[in-house]
């Protein structure tokens, strides 16, 4: 909170009372406001929009309500969680990067010691209320992938391999197998193929990031794979799991998903989105290779349009 300046201190009439100034009630919204920052919602919001379309598929419809809205607040809380401890912990490298200079904690608007308290908070509610609403394994999966982010891959993988992003997607992908449990109290070989799918899926996806802010990363020490590694390395490895992706969503998950109603409306969507997905790839690697004007954001956020339909895909067919 930002000290009252003289102009906003006003003599008080006896039994009136004063209104609190505007840069007050300012100050106290930026803080709100940096508090969601640190739970990054566009990553929790990606997160639910594999999770949802899971459930409903291994429900054959809609889920019991109460699941439902438990996976979706605790999701959404443990995925914010996560993103507010990992904030904490790299609060040393945010502030060296034009990216996340901005963030928070960068710019002294939240302490870390407020932030931790914050992160842990939202965790210890998340699995609470997994535990409470839904069933063990769903709730299991819940702290692993907190405790996975934020120790394993947070903490130690990210500062140390730029095998990073690979290892890093086991937390990406544990929404998806932990709608599934959440509904099923198991996770049958069709949870574990859409689990392949957005694990794959998120080495092209970060790598285009990377390649962006390939500076941040080096000016942070942060070993990202288009940091320390050739160019015709991180174009082997964009086209590799790009093509990993679309297999596991076209030729692995679609057979798999038929006795749960996965049909012609998934298919189609796997084939077309999976072959832009595979276009843009091949087109960044490209530009990479001969020198071109490399737009990697292209396939960022391409790579998000095709998770979206893909799984928008599967709730529809499920639905209908």
């Amino acid at each position: 909170m930002s000290m009252i300046t003289e102009r906003s201190v006003q003599r008080r009439s006896p039994g009136v009372a004063e209104p609190a100034p505007r840069e007050s009630r300012r100050d106290r919204m930026a803080v709100v406001r940096g508090y969601v920052a640190l739970t990054k919602p566009a990553i929790v919001e990606l997160l639910l929009v594999t999770t949802v379309p899971t459930m409903l598929l291994a429900a054959g419809g809609w889920p019991d309500l109460v699941t439902f809205f438990a996976v979706l607040v605790g999701g959404a809380l443990a995925g914010g969680a996560a993103s507010a401890l990992n904030c904490y912990i790299d609060r040393d490298i945010d502030v060296l990067m034009k990216r996340t200079k901005r963030r928070p904690l960068p710019t002294h608007q939240i302490t870390p010691r407020a932030v931790l308290i914050f992160g842990l908070t939202l965790a210890v509610v998340s699995v609470v209320l997994m535990a409470v609403l839904t069933n063990w394994l769903a709730t299991a999966l819940t702290a692993f992938s907190i405790f996975y982010y934020d120790v394993v891959y947070t903490l130690w993988l990210k500062r140390r391999t730029p095998a990073n992003t690979f290892w890093g997607g086991v937390c990406g992908a544990a929404p998806v197998v932990i709608g599934w449990a959440a509904v099923t109290g198991s996770i049958a070989p069709m949870g574990w193929a859409l689990f392949a799918v957005v694990f794959f899926w998120q080495m092209p996806h970060f790598y285009a990031l990377a390649i962006k802010y390939k500076d941040d990363y080096a000016r942070a020490g942060i070993p990202m794979l288009p940091v320390v590694r050739s160019v015709a390395r991180v174009n082997f490895e964009i086209l590799l799991y790009t093509v990993l992706t679309v297999v596991s969503s076209a030729v692995v998950a679609w057979p798999l998903g038929a006795e749960f109603g996965l049909g012609w409306i998934y298919a189609v969507s796997a084939v077309v989105t999976g072959a832009l997905f595979l276009g843009e790839s091949i087109r960044l690697v490209y530009q990479t290779r001969n020198g071109g004007m490399v737009k990697p954001m292209r396939l960022f956020q391409l790579s998000i349009t095709y998770l979206t339909l893909l799984f928008l895909a599967v709730a529809v067919d499920a639905l209908i």
